[in-house]
């Protein structure tokens, strides 16, 4: 018995037919919204530290970048919650809760730099004088003007 498998759907039929993935789509969709009408009330400076983490029960929890802004926010939570119950949305908005989350940073993997010293770019610059084969040659002396250059860059 082989294997048969289904047709391939296209991204937007699955979300809009798939039951699971509609409720998360769906839920996208009511945050982002949420989130739109929050910027409209925050200050222009602001609007890229605080994000809308949920919406339960009358309590909306905002998740802001550092304590700096999570403490600007806290002056200013009454008028923010007066301005945003005038919405629909959040008609029986009773609670503003921050919780500071810094942004997170995707750190790139640096290769395995390694620095060298001035006397080992001189061993391997005398090193390459006595290579015949021209393309190795050419590299051993990169590498020891690189290294030469690093030594120069942090004096």
């Amino acid at each position: 018995m082989a294997f048969r498998p289904l047709p391939a759907r296209a991204p937007a039929v699955l979300l809009r037919e798939a039951r699971p993935l509609k409720a998360i789509f769906s839920h996208a969709q009511r945050l982002a919204h949420l989130q739109r009408l929050l910027e409209s009330q925050l200050q222009p400076a602001a609007r890229e530290h605080c994000h809308v983490a949920s919406w339960r029960e009358g309590t909306l929890l905002l998740i802001v970048t550092d304590g700096h802004w999570a403490t600007r926010l806290r002056y200013q939570q009454k008028r923010l919650q007066r301005q945003l119950v005038a919405f629909k949305e959040f008609a029986n908005l009773t609670r503003l809760q921050l919780k500071v989350q810094p942004a997170r940073t995707h750190r790139r993997e640096v290769g395995h730099l390694r620095d060298l010293s001035v006397s080992a770019a001189e061993t391997i610059t005398a090193t390459a004088e006595g290579i015949t084969d021209p393309k190795l040659r050419a590299a051993l002396e990169r590498l020891a003007a690189h290294a030469v250059t690093k030594e120069a860059e942090k004096s």
